[in-house]
């Protein structure tokens, strides 16, 4: 698997998304990776919720 990444890496990671996206992009890229990590964690904790109320619903049913 991959290490661990130090400075140096991170720097040139960093250096090529510059270049890639330019600097008036990268907001734009970090708005929509945000949204997208939102929405996976808003789907993440519905699905918890409707095992956690199926699980109820169950044990009421023997109960």
């Amino acid at each position: 698997m991959l290490g661990v990444l130090g400075t140096q890496e991170i720097i040139i990671i960093l250096i090529i998304v510059l270049l890639l996206f330019g600097g008036r992009k990268i907001p734009e890229l970090m708005r929509g990776l945000g949204k997208g990590i939102r929405e996976f964690n808003d789907a993440k904790s519905n699905v918890t919720k409707e095992i956690e109320e199926g699980l109820k619903e169950k044990d009421n049913k023997t109960a």
